[in-house]
């Protein structure tokens, strides 16, 4: 995984650390998404008070929190049922 300003800032936190102290201290930084952009703050207003051990709790939490515009292709998925007819190919296991 590349090293992101993002990642950054959440690994330079003082933790434990809560929902509140974290948009209190960063709550305007912009987190770049796959289409589009977000601030912090509003991603975590989204999650209840929780108290982050971790900065991968944190990180999680961001995961959880951003909205459709972090997915790329919406609604796209490689995994949908073949059309009728079609067998598809034998599954294979790894």
């Amino acid at each position: 995984m590349r090293r992101t300003a993002t990642r950054d800032l959440i690994e330079a936190q003082t933790y434990p650390t809560t929902t509140e102290e974290v948009v209190e201290t960063h709550g305007d930084y912009t987190i770049e998404l796959a289409n589009g952009e977000e601030v912090l703050g509003d991603v975590l207003g989204r999650i209840e008070g929780e108290t982050y051990e971790t900065p991968q709790e944190l990180r999680t939490a961001l995961y959880c929190g951003v909205g459709h515009e972090a997915i790329g292709r919406r609604f796209y998925s490689d995994r949908d049922a073949y059309a009728l007819g079609e067998d598809g190919p034998d599954q294979v296991s790894f």
